[in-house]
């Protein structure tokens, strides 16, 4: 057990000696541990190393800076140069939350970005701000469309956030059966998988988590979730680019470590009381929170700890084999 301070420290430390500066790299640590205090831990600090092995071989550009191609007010893309996604997406959603204000609703994306981690975490400054965002993404092909098998998406992941009260509501999932961080925790742990989450690389169901790194995982839900999948890819992917899924080099593979992987990200924040027919949005959003507690179930998110909860002191727990190699990256590093 350690704690976000010390964890934060760590990771800035190694995500400067790798080349970035120092407030992207801060910022893009604080993401990485977030996770990790969520309990997302295939989406946490178990990433960093590949993270590291990406900018040593030249995927991974450690001085990009965004650069802005459109912005007509309410819509903004930025190019991201082939950088770390968490800062690059984490400044979108604040981009967002300062336009949604000032329009009512707003669309941030990044292209020629990577891999940014737990989606979840780009909806916090819109719902800190009483507002509404979706966020996109993308990564490598993982997924054939039902009665085929060859991969054409990625996890197609999404996220929303609603700003409920007395704490926000957090939807953050893959358009998969699971997540392929979870998949690659599996792997590092040498745990076997549930069956039914994947296929290896002939399309033979599998429960090796090694072997299916190298294979597909299923869509969630069948043909619904190819659908939903497809949609996630047309707006991450499709619309903000420029790679498809099926050409986005996997950080899983480490022959890939000199390829960028291209990746686009997409954010949408909108004010709901802009939309709501009589001025009642937030009463609304609040009353259907808690029409979900009263009923007994839980509303997505709410076991996730707030940023504007967290200190330095708070503890969080990382499996023993990150801690080793975040500590062989140090030496490395220093080297």
């Amino acid at each position: 057990m350690t704690t976000v301070g010390e964890l934060t420290a760590v990771a800035t430390r190694l995500l400067r000696q790798a080349g970035m500066p120092d407030e992207p790299a801060r910022r893009s640590a604080e993401l990485l541990v977030l996770a990790d205090v969520w309990g997302i831990g295939s989406h946490g600090l178990l990433r960093l190393p590949y993270y590291l092995a990406r900018f040593r071989g030249g995927g991974l550009n450690p001085a990009a800076a965004l650069r802005v191609l459109r912005d007509t007010g309410p819509i903004v893309s930025y190019d991201g140069a082939d950088g770390l996604g968490h800062w690059q997406v984490w400044h979108a959603a604040e981009a967002g939350v300062a336009r949604a204000r000032e329009y009512g609703v707003a669309i941030a994306s990044v292209g020629s970005s990577s891999h940014c981690g737990c989606l979840g975490l780009y909806t916090l400054p819109a719902v800190n701000a009483g507002l509404i965002s979706l966020v996109f993404s993308t990564g490598p092909a993982v997924m054939a469309a039902p009665g085929t098998a060859t991969p054409l998406l990625s996890t197609s992941p999404l996220a929303a956030g609603v700003p409920s009260q007395p704490r926000p509501a957090i939807v953050d999932l893959a358009t998969t059966a699971v997540a392929r961080g979870k998949i690659a925790a599996h792997a590092q742990r040498g745990e076997p998988l549930q069956e039914g989450w994947a296929v290896d690389a002939t399309g033979t169901p599998t429960t090796d988590a090694r072997a299916a790194l190298e294979g597909m995982l299923a869509p969630l839900g069948g043909g619904k979730g190819f659908a939903l999948a497809f949609m996630v890819e047309a707006l991450a992917a499709g619309s903000v680019g420029p790679a498809l899924s099926g050409d986005v080099p996997d950080m899983f593979n480490p022959h890939s470590n000199a390829e960028a992987q291209r990746i686009g990200h997409l954010v949408i924040t909108f004010d709901p009381s802009f939309v709501a027919v009589d001025g009642n949005a937030q009463h609304r959003l609040d009353a259907l929170a808690a029409r979900v507690t009263a009923a007994g179930g839980r509303i997505p998110g709410a076991s996730r700890t707030l940023p504007w909860d967290i200190t330095e002191d708070t503890p969080v727990e990382i499996a023993e084999s990150v801690r080793a190699e975040l500590a062989s990256w140090e030496a490395s590093l220093h080297t």
